[in-house]
């Protein structure tokens, strides 16, 4: 019988589980790509074909944030009584422990990091694009916190803002914390989790989380709007897209931020899957507007090996194609396919293998890059994706050599 360590345990129970919301259609031996969808290890779920979604509700949506988020509402606010409840009070309690212990043993050990290895990617990168993220606004912002469009995509529904009958549901605070604890122990997220605690509740997808994150990071949430992507990857509000399209639009939410500096942004999240065989019904939709962004910062992590696949290839050569720079982990694009003439390599913390599930990932050339006594990896003073232990943990800096081509 094969045991576990019990070093492996929990990340792997929560991969297996749920495995950070990516697309989750990875079969066990890769060969050419698939003419159908590839058999499902980690979920049965594809996006739905979508519907025109009611317009959000928009009035208060920073209150409605900050109230889900277990912070103080303005004196003014009709969640103004709600919080004063027991129940409420409670969570915000425990939420303000959680996020304090988060931030002394995460968020201020990545700011001070950051503020040395990225400092030139932060001030170079305007658009940031992190597939398979699922409603992970939480590490994008805190890796690069300075961008002014930040595009996430995953499986999982767009969602709503929060109704006010979600909101008055006594099990709304402990789904969200059922939800958020991966997260905010191991750094990625439990994303099949949050589906089966939340829905009973109608925290219906990624927009409440990303709400969530934006609160709990000291942004201002100003306004929410629904938008779907035509066949021409082109950006359109809901009531302005032909709801019988053929294939059906892309849907997706437009947040609209202020920053603690007063930085206008705007995160968007889109419900896509992103392998070949799903893009081609879709005319590659989601990759058109990202391409239409100009030069990228893609950020990858947790992303269950995906772009390691032959059937996730046009994905992986948009970002080849179009970033200026890549930071990810080993669970993104594999080292095999970038050009050493194109690309400058910086790798930070240890890479020794993948976690058992994902043993058939390991790679030598990592590895003998790790051992380079030329170019020594640098100190990576946080943990971060599977191998979310500090000292267990891998990034990688790819920056590109010359300049993007148009």
């Amino acid at each position: 019988m094969f045991v576990f360590s019990r070093r492996w345990f929990l990340p792997f129970v929560l991969v297996a589980a749920f495995a950070c919301s990516e697309q989750k259609s990875t079969p066990a031996v890769e060969a050419t790509a698939p003419t159908q969808p590839p058999p499902d290890t980690v979920a049965t779920t594809t996006p739905e074909p979508a519907a025109a979604p009611v317009a959000a509700d928009t009035s208060d949506v920073q209150d409605v944030a900050a109230f889900i988020a277990g912070l103080p509402v303005k004196s003014s606010s009709e969640l103004r009584a709600y919080a004063t409840r027991p129940e409420w009070q409670r969570f915000a309690a425990d939420a303000e422990q959680s996020w304090r212990k988060y931030h002394s043993t995460r968020t201020d050990k990545i700011e001070a990091w950051a503020q040395q290895e990225l400092d030139s990617v932060r001030r170079n990168s305007p658009v940031v694009f992190y597939p398979f993220s699922g409603p992970d606004f939480l590490n994008a912002t805190t890796m690069l916190p300075g961008s002014s469009t930040y595009v996430l995509v995953g499986l999982e529904p767009v969602g709503s803002v929060p109704s006010r009958a979600s909101l008055e549901n006594p099990k709304l605070f402990n789904a969200i914390k059922t939800s958020l604890w991966s997260v905010l122990s191991f750094s990625f997220f439990s994303t099949n989790s949050m589906a089966v605690d939340l829905k009973s509740v109608e925290l219906d997808g990624a927009l409440p989380l990303i709400m969530l994150f934006a609160a709990r990071t000291d942004h201002q949430v100003i306004d929410v709007r629904n938008v779907q992507l035509n066949r021409a990857g082109e950006l359109a509000s809901v009531d302005s897209v032909e709801v019988s399209a053929k294939p059906k639009p892309i849907p997706g939410v437009e947040i609209n931020l202020r920053g603690p500096d007063g930085q206008e942004k705007k995160v968007y999240y889109f419900s896509a899957d992103l392998s070949d065989w799903k893009l081609s019904q879709t005319n590659a939709a989601i990759l058109r507007y990202v391409r239409s962004l100009g030069p990228l910062t893609t950020y990858v992590k947790s992303a269950t090996y995906l772009m390691h696949k032959a059937y996730f290839s046009q994905v992986r050569n948009l970002i080849l194609e179009r970033s200026r720079y890549i930071l990810q982990d080993d669970s993104g694009i594999a080292m095999k396919y970038f050009k050493p003439s194109d690309w400058h390599f910086t790798h930070y913390g240890t890479y020794r293998k993948p976690i058992p599930m994902f043993a058939m990932y390991y790679q030598p050339a990592l590895t003998a890059a790790y051992q380079d006594s030329l170019n020594k990896a640098k100190p990576l003073p946080f943990g971060t994706g599977y191998n979310w232990r500090v000292n267990d943990s891998n990034l990688l800096l790819a920056s590109r050599r010359g300049e993007l081509l148009p």
